[in-house]
């Protein structure tokens, strides 16, 4: 079952601000960023796989074109719009999400570095709360993201930010829901974060520009009637305010 909505565009323009704040709130924390920028792509025993590595990428995946999603069962897949093209997938699981989305990148530069660093700055500005840990996945950031209930009271939202750099691609990864707060809710999450495998293709793409996505031949499209909030954050930063369930959104009074 495939779900369908389109990106704001007020979030856009507040991305190319958000991409121009340097640092995540402390000059030590600028200076760890800063020896993490630039690096090269760190190996990836366990994925996500770049379409070079894997023989038979379609076995057991869906085929969206720039990516191929392992298919689990009991799953939604819905897909995210910028304009005419289809820019991210989202896997929900029960009570859990993880969004999917991949971008060009540097041949021999990784970018997760300086797209943590961009993710933090636009989340704490809304004057949300970022915990940097190492985790399942490599390096990720938790955070804590105001949003409107939808009695109209603010709350928050945990949120986990997952990414790898790939040879010229990087993969965001959005966990969100009881995956975001449950260790033992994430596991099957996790696993299909791995087991993505990215095609970038072989033509010309400025780094940081989406890798454009499909839809199978056989899909159903079924109308989304969740609506994308507004958020003054880095473009990297998508999957914020899509899924609010369970105890992801707490009542701040």
């Amino acid at each position: 079952m495939f779900g369908r909505r389109k990106n704001s565009g007020s979030a856009e323009d507040a991305a190319d601000e958000a991409e121009q704040v340097g640092g995540v709130g402390s000059d030590q924390a600028q200076v760890s960023e800063a020896r993490r920028s630039n690096l090269p792509p760190a190996p990836r025993p366990d994925g996500p796989w770049d379409s070079s590595e894997v023989g038979a990428a379609g076995e057991g995946r869906v085929d969206l074109g720039g990516l191929f999603v392992p298919g689990v069962e009991g799953m939604e897949l819905r897909v995210e719009v910028a304009g005419d093209a289809i820019v991210a997938a989202t896997v929900v699981l029960r009570d859990s999400a993880v969004q999917l989305q991949a971008f060009a990148a540097p041949k021999k530069e990784g970018i997760w570095g300086e797209v943590r660093e961009e993710i933090a700055s636009g989340i704490t500005q809304q004057g949300g709360i970022i915990d940097e840990v190492e985790g399942p996945l490599g390096w990720e950031l938790r955070a804590q993201v105001p949003v409107q209930l939808p009695d109209g009271t603010n709350g928050v939202q945990l949120v986990r930010f997952v990414g790898v750099d790939g040879p010229r691609w990087f993969l965001r990864g959005v966990i969100s829901g009881q995956g975001a707060v449950q260790p033992e809710a994430a596991g099957l999450l996790e696993q299909i974060f791995r087991d993505t495998v990215v095609v970038r293709g072989d033509g010309p793409m400025a780094p940081r520009d989406p890798i454009v996505l499909k839809l199978p031949d056989d899909a159903q499209m079924m109308p989304d009637g969740v609506q994308q909030e507004d958020q003054e954050s880095s473009r990297f930063s998508g999957g914020m305010g899509q899924l609010q369930r369970g105890p992801e959104i707490t009542e701040v009074r």
